[in-house]
């Protein structure tokens, strides 16, 4: 084995602990933490066995399997952009909410003195 190699998969595997183990910082489904283990299982073998995504890459009608793993990098990256920028909106609409219930109950306070 290369020693760059030994690092990605190192780096690989590190990404996957600290995902799965940190369930207050990265809140997940676990169809979405299944997603993510094979994606990076994905990555590891292609780092492992590049040949072999090259061959993939033939299959499906990509010239170069480094091409390949861009264009689901390109996928993985659009998915997480799209999942994000959801998640803000939710949380913006939940403290609209939240500051106008305050307002109000403040209100009624100051109405009832």
């Amino acid at each position: 084995m290369i020693i760059i190699q030994i690092l990605l998969v190192a780096a690989a595997l590190g990404l996957v602990w600290y995902f799965i183990t940190n369930r207050g910082n990265a809140r997940a489904s676990a169809g979405v933490k299944l997603l993510f283990v094979a994606f990076v299982v994905f990555g590891i073998y292609a780092m492992l066995r590049p040949n072999d995504i090259t061959a993939v890459a033939g299959w499906v009608g990509v010239g170069r399997g480094t091409d390949l793993v861009l264009y689901c990098l390109v996928i993985a990256f659009a998915f997480t952009t799209v999942a994000t920028y959801l998640r803000f909106r939710e949380l913006e609409i939940r403290y609209a909410r939240l500051a106008r219930a305050i307002a109000l109950q403040n209100a009624e306070k100051q109405n009832d003195a």
